[in-house]
Protein backbone atom coordinates (compact mmCIF):
# COMPACT_ATOMS: atom_id res chain seq x y z
CA UNK A 1 0.00 0.00 0.00
CA UNK A 2 2.89 2.40 0.49
CA UNK A 3 4.41 2.25 -2.61
CA UNK A 4 1.38 3.26 -4.84
CA UNK A 5 0.29 6.01 -2.18
CA UNK A 6 4.12 7.68 -2.39
CA UNK A 7 4.17 7.22 -6.33
CA UNK A 8 0.85 9.26 -6.48
CA UNK A 9 2.54 12.22 -4.06
CA UNK A 10 5.37 11.06 -6.05
CA UNK A 11 3.27 12.57 -9.26
CA UNK A 12 1.80 15.42 -7.37
CA UNK A 13 4.93 16.82 -6.68
CA UNK A 14 4.85 16.42 -3.05
CA UNK A 15 7.18 13.72 -2.39
CA UNK A 16 10.95 14.31 -0.98
CA UNK A 17 12.17 11.67 0.70
CA UNK A 18 11.69 7.62 1.03
CA UNK A 19 12.48 5.18 3.41
CA UNK A 20 11.60 1.16 3.56
CA UNK A 21 12.93 -1.18 6.18
CA UNK A 22 13.99 -3.43 3.26
CA UNK A 23 15.95 -1.06 1.23
CA UNK A 24 15.85 -3.51 -1.80
CA UNK A 25 11.79 -2.86 -2.67
CA UNK A 26 12.39 0.97 -3.11
CA UNK A 27 11.04 1.27 -6.26
CA UNK A 28 12.17 4.90 -6.52
CA UNK A 29 14.68 7.93 -7.95
CA UNK A 30 18.26 7.36 -5.89
CA UNK A 31 17.67 10.71 -4.99
CA UNK A 32 14.83 10.02 -3.19
CA UNK A 33 15.61 7.40 -0.86
CA UNK A 34 17.26 8.47 2.38
CA UNK A 35 19.33 6.17 4.73
CA UNK A 36 17.43 6.51 7.85
CA UNK A 37 13.98 7.93 9.50
CA UNK A 38 16.10 10.59 10.79
CA UNK A 39 17.29 11.75 7.83
CA UNK A 40 13.66 11.40 6.67
CA UNK A 41 12.27 13.47 9.65
CA UNK A 42 14.85 16.06 8.97
CA UNK A 43 14.40 16.64 5.14
CA UNK A 44 9.98 16.82 5.39
CA UNK A 45 7.94 18.12 7.44
CA UNK A 46 4.84 16.12 6.44
CA UNK A 47 5.73 12.31 6.75
CA UNK A 48 3.47 9.56 6.21
CA UNK A 49 3.73 6.01 7.65
CA UNK A 50 2.79 2.87 5.99
CA UNK A 51 3.58 -0.41 7.73
CA UNK A 52 1.86 -3.96 8.86
CA UNK A 53 1.66 -4.12 12.80
CA UNK A 54 1.49 -1.85 16.33
CA UNK A 55 4.42 -2.44 16.80
CA UNK A 56 6.13 -1.46 14.09
CA UNK A 57 4.17 2.30 14.49
CA UNK A 58 5.58 2.65 17.53
CA UNK A 59 9.07 1.69 17.17
CA UNK A 60 9.51 3.39 13.40
CA UNK A 61 7.95 6.80 15.32
CA UNK A 62 10.81 6.87 17.98
CA UNK A 63 13.33 6.28 15.42
CA UNK A 64 11.51 9.44 13.68
CA UNK A 65 11.91 11.25 16.95
CA UNK A 66 15.31 12.90 16.68
CA UNK A 67 14.46 14.17 13.20
CA UNK A 68 11.34 15.66 14.04
CA UNK A 69 11.29 19.44 13.74
CA UNK A 70 8.28 21.06 15.80
CA UNK A 71 5.69 22.00 13.70
CA UNK A 72 5.55 18.28 11.34
CA UNK A 73 3.03 16.52 11.22
CA UNK A 74 2.72 12.54 11.07
CA UNK A 75 0.01 10.60 9.61
CA UNK A 76 0.33 7.13 10.21
CA UNK A 77 -1.94 5.37 7.13
CA UNK A 78 -1.52 1.51 8.43
CA UNK A 79 -4.29 -0.43 10.87
CA UNK A 80 -3.32 -0.83 14.33
CA UNK A 81 -5.32 -0.13 17.49
CA UNK A 82 -6.87 2.95 18.64
CA UNK A 83 -4.47 2.75 21.81
CA UNK A 84 -1.65 2.88 19.69
CA UNK A 85 -2.46 5.46 17.74
CA UNK A 86 -3.00 7.48 20.91
CA UNK A 87 0.78 6.26 22.32
CA UNK A 88 2.19 7.41 18.77
CA UNK A 89 0.38 11.04 19.02
CA UNK A 90 1.92 11.57 22.65
CA UNK A 91 5.41 10.07 21.04
CA UNK A 92 4.88 12.98 18.43
CA UNK A 93 3.66 15.53 20.91
CA UNK A 94 7.80 15.07 22.58
CA UNK A 95 9.15 17.18 19.98
CA UNK A 96 5.85 19.41 19.28
CA UNK A 97 4.88 17.54 16.04
CA UNK A 98 0.75 17.08 14.96
CA UNK A 99 -0.42 13.42 14.82
CA UNK A 100 -3.32 11.94 13.15
CA UNK A 101 -4.43 8.22 12.14
CA UNK A 102 -5.36 7.45 9.14
CA UNK A 103 -6.32 4.29 8.18
CA UNK A 104 -7.33 3.42 4.67
CA UNK A 105 -9.37 0.89 2.64
CA UNK A 106 -9.58 0.18 -0.64
CA UNK A 107 -7.39 -2.26 -1.16
CA UNK A 108 -4.05 -1.94 -3.78
CA UNK A 109 -6.20 -1.08 -6.09
CA UNK A 110 -7.30 2.28 -4.21
CA UNK A 111 -3.94 2.92 -3.43
CA UNK A 112 -2.60 2.79 -7.10
CA UNK A 113 -5.65 4.71 -8.41
CA UNK A 114 -5.53 7.56 -5.49
CA UNK A 115 -8.97 6.63 -4.71
CA UNK A 116 -8.85 4.95 -1.28
CA UNK A 117 -11.34 6.34 1.89
CA UNK A 118 -9.13 7.51 4.93
CA UNK A 119 -10.47 7.70 8.25
CA UNK A 120 -9.23 10.88 9.91
CA UNK A 121 -8.42 10.36 13.58
CA UNK A 122 -6.91 13.71 15.46
CA UNK A 123 -7.19 18.00 15.61
CA UNK A 124 -9.51 18.61 12.43
CA UNK A 125 -7.00 21.68 11.95
CA UNK A 126 -3.92 19.53 11.56
CA UNK A 127 -6.41 17.40 9.29
CA UNK A 128 -7.37 20.72 7.25
CA UNK A 129 -3.39 21.89 7.06
CA UNK A 130 -2.64 18.81 5.15
CA UNK A 131 -5.74 17.75 3.11
CA UNK A 132 -4.34 19.27 -0.44
CA UNK A 133 -1.74 16.02 0.35
CA UNK A 134 -4.38 13.49 1.66
CA UNK A 135 -6.42 14.30 -1.75
CA UNK A 136 -3.44 12.56 -4.35
CA UNK A 137 -4.14 9.39 -2.02
CA UNK A 138 -7.75 9.25 -1.23
CA UNK A 139 -10.99 10.73 -2.84
CA UNK A 140 -12.85 10.37 0.67
CA UNK A 141 -11.49 11.89 3.57
CA UNK A 142 -13.60 11.73 6.80
CA UNK A 143 -12.61 13.43 9.97
CA UNK A 144 -13.73 10.84 12.30
CA UNK A 145 -12.70 12.57 15.58
CA UNK A 146 -10.00 12.67 18.10
CA UNK A 147 -6.74 10.82 17.72
CA UNK A 148 -7.72 7.18 18.06
CA UNK A 149 -11.37 7.00 16.26
CA UNK A 150 -9.74 6.61 12.65
CA UNK A 151 -8.67 3.26 13.76
CA UNK A 152 -12.23 2.67 15.89
CA UNK A 153 -13.63 3.43 12.38
CA UNK A 154 -11.09 1.10 10.62
CA UNK A 155 -12.61 -1.34 12.89
CA UNK A 156 -15.99 -1.25 12.37
CA UNK A 157 -14.52 -1.23 8.33
CA UNK A 158 -12.53 -4.92 9.08
CA UNK A 159 -15.52 -6.08 10.82
CA UNK A 160 -17.87 -5.86 7.98
CA UNK A 161 -15.51 -6.46 5.34
CA UNK A 162 -15.11 -9.90 7.05
CA UNK A 163 -18.90 -10.45 6.80
CA UNK A 164 -18.72 -9.75 2.89
CA UNK A 165 -15.89 -12.21 3.00
CA UNK A 166 -18.34 -14.94 4.00
CA UNK A 167 -21.71 -14.16 2.19
CA UNK A 168 -19.81 -13.57 -1.29
CA UNK A 169 -17.53 -16.72 -1.17
CA UNK A 170 -20.34 -18.81 0.85
CA UNK A 171 -22.72 -17.79 -1.97
CA UNK A 172 -20.75 -18.27 -4.46
CA UNK A 173 -19.86 -21.99 -3.23
CA UNK A 174 -23.31 -22.10 -3.15
CA UNK A 175 -24.15 -21.44 -6.72
CA UNK A 176 -21.26 -23.71 -7.60
CA UNK A 177 -23.08 -26.50 -5.68
CA UNK A 178 -26.01 -26.12 -7.70
CA UNK A 179 -24.46 -26.21 -11.21
CA UNK A 180 -25.16 -22.35 -12.28
CA UNK A 181 -22.79 -21.01 -14.81
CA UNK A 182 -21.18 -18.84 -12.25
CA UNK A 183 -20.06 -16.27 -14.39
CA UNK A 184 -23.63 -15.47 -15.39
CA UNK A 185 -24.42 -15.70 -11.43
CA UNK A 186 -21.94 -13.33 -11.00
CA UNK A 187 -22.46 -10.51 -13.59
CA UNK A 188 -26.37 -10.87 -12.77
CA UNK A 189 -26.49 -10.42 -8.85
CA UNK A 190 -23.69 -7.56 -9.32
CA UNK A 191 -26.05 -5.50 -10.66
CA UNK A 192 -28.67 -6.31 -8.45
CA UNK A 193 -29.42 -4.98 -4.42
CA UNK A 194 -26.19 -7.95 -3.61
CA UNK A 195 -23.72 -5.97 -5.18
CA UNK A 196 -20.51 -4.70 -3.48
CA UNK A 197 -16.74 -3.65 -3.94
CA UNK A 198 -15.70 -7.34 -2.97
CA UNK A 199 -17.72 -9.35 -5.56
CA UNK A 200 -17.08 -6.94 -8.24
CA UNK A 201 -13.16 -7.31 -7.75
CA UNK A 202 -12.91 -10.36 -6.49
CA UNK A 203 -15.43 -12.31 -7.68
CA UNK A 204 -13.90 -13.64 -11.12
CA UNK A 205 -10.82 -14.35 -9.58
CA UNK A 206 -11.76 -16.53 -7.11
CA UNK A 207 -14.17 -18.40 -9.34
CA UNK A 208 -10.51 -18.79 -11.44
CA UNK A 209 -8.89 -20.06 -8.39
CA UNK A 210 -6.58 -16.78 -8.73
CA UNK A 211 -5.95 -15.87 -5.05
CA UNK A 212 -2.93 -13.63 -5.42
CA UNK A 213 -3.32 -10.64 -2.83
CA UNK A 214 -5.29 -7.81 -2.51
CA UNK A 215 -5.41 -7.67 0.90
CA UNK A 216 -3.51 -10.71 2.11
CA UNK A 217 -5.48 -13.02 4.38
CA UNK A 218 -2.84 -12.82 7.01
CA UNK A 219 -3.09 -9.07 7.58
CA UNK A 220 -7.08 -9.42 7.69
CA UNK A 221 -6.29 -11.36 10.47
CA UNK A 222 -4.20 -9.40 12.28
CA UNK A 223 -6.65 -6.66 11.93
CA UNK A 224 -9.44 -9.09 13.44
CA UNK A 225 -7.47 -9.40 16.50
CA UNK A 226 -7.47 -5.53 16.86
CA UNK A 227 -11.30 -5.98 16.52
CA UNK A 228 -11.69 -8.80 19.02
CA UNK A 229 -9.79 -6.59 21.43
CA UNK A 230 -11.29 -3.77 21.41
CA UNK A 231 -14.54 -5.75 21.18
CA UNK A 232 -14.41 -6.12 24.99
CA UNK A 233 -18.16 -7.35 26.32
CA UNK A 234 -20.02 -7.11 22.40
CA UNK A 235 -21.14 -10.02 20.87
CA UNK A 236 -19.59 -10.46 17.88
CA UNK A 237 -20.01 -14.46 16.13
CA UNK A 238 -19.01 -13.76 12.82
CA UNK A 239 -16.16 -12.09 14.12
CA UNK A 240 -15.36 -15.21 16.14
CA UNK A 241 -16.41 -17.28 13.22
CA UNK A 242 -14.40 -15.67 10.91
CA UNK A 243 -10.84 -15.89 12.85
CA UNK A 244 -11.80 -19.37 13.57
CA UNK A 245 -12.08 -20.10 9.71
CA UNK A 246 -9.09 -17.97 9.05
CA UNK A 247 -6.90 -19.71 11.55
CA UNK A 248 -7.61 -22.62 9.53
CA UNK A 249 -6.01 -21.21 6.27
CA UNK A 250 -3.02 -19.47 8.07
CA UNK A 251 -2.48 -23.80 9.34
CA UNK A 252 -2.61 -24.63 5.84
CA UNK A 253 -0.12 -22.13 4.37
CA UNK A 254 -2.86 -19.66 3.40
CA UNK A 255 -1.86 -16.49 4.64
CA UNK A 256 -0.39 -14.92 1.90
CA UNK A 257 -3.32 -15.35 -0.23
CA UNK A 258 -5.92 -12.88 -1.02
CA UNK A 259 -8.81 -12.79 1.45
CA UNK A 260 -10.91 -14.42 -1.33
CA UNK A 261 -9.14 -17.94 -0.41
CA UNK A 262 -11.84 -18.10 2.27
CA UNK A 263 -13.40 -19.50 -1.00
CA UNK A 264 -11.34 -22.60 -1.46
CA UNK A 265 -12.79 -23.67 2.03
CA UNK A 266 -16.38 -22.87 1.20
CA UNK A 267 -16.16 -25.23 -2.04
CA UNK A 268 -17.83 -28.76 -1.08
CA UNK A 269 -18.96 -27.54 2.59
CA UNK A 270 -22.49 -25.65 1.39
Amino acid sequence: MGAPMALNLERAGYLQAVWNRTPGRTQFPAQRIVDSPVTLAERCRLILLSVSRDADVLAILEALLPGLQPGSTVIDTSTVAARTAVAAAQQAAKRQCAFLDCPVSGGVEGAQRGTLSMMVGGARADLDRVRPMLECLSTTITHIGPVGSGQSAKAVNQLMAAGINHAVTEALAFGQALGLDMDQVRKAVGEGAAANWFLEHRGASMLQGDFRPGFRLALHHKDLEIVRAMARDCHLPMLEQTLLEYQRLLDAGEGDQDISVLYKSKVGRV
